[in-house]
């Protein structure tokens, strides 16, 4: 099982999915922002760095992953960043729920010397408050959504890092 995993874990089509699942996210979040006007709040933007992350190393890795390292690396990281996305998810739905406090204003709460918000204004300005996410459909707000996708993700990528530890190659 673990060998067949490696095998998927180091192909094209492998770190693809994860490019398309990625711009795909980010494609339902620029729709609500700007056709449903849904505005992006501060965990809004931290999950769509999130996603941006995953974005980046999965197309790293794609290019790269006749490298052995750059395959056990795009792993941990994958790892790293869907869990930061699993985070966020509960951050989201405990905030719309009200299980969890936040002091959620218009600040990304990010150093000066990273502002993806000045830099690309259109897709990580702050332009709303936390209370709620939109809803998706059937009832199912955005929020609930990534509280299942995102951890699905992180052992997804957690199962592909263990892997291709255990293979080798």
């Amino acid at each position: 099982m673990w060998k067949s995993l490696a095998c998927i874990g180091r192909s094209g089509p492998y770190w693809m999915a994860l490019v398309v699942l990625s711009l795909a996210f980010e494609g339902v979040a620029l729709y609500f922002q700007y056709v449903k006007e849904t505005y992006p709040c501060p965990l809004c933007i931290h999950m769509r760095l999130w996603v941006a992350g995953l974005l980046i190393v999965a197309l790293l890795v794609w290019v790269f992953r006749r490298w052995p390292i750059a395959t056990s690396l795009g792993h941990l990281l994958v790892v790293a960043l869907t869990g930061g996305m699993t985070w966020t998810a509960w951050r989201l739905l405990g905030t719309e729920r009200g299980f969890l406090i936040s002091d959620c204003g218009f600040d990304l709460g990010l150093p000066a010397w990273f502002a993806p918000d000045k830099w690309l204004p259109a897709l990580f300005e702050v332009q709303d408050t936390c209370g709620y996410t939109p809803e998706l459909g059937f009832g199912i707000t955005m929020a609930e959504a990534l509280i299942v996708i995102c951890p699905l993700l992180f052992l997804m990528a957690l199962a592909m890092l263990i892997a291709d530890r255990v293979a080798g190659r």
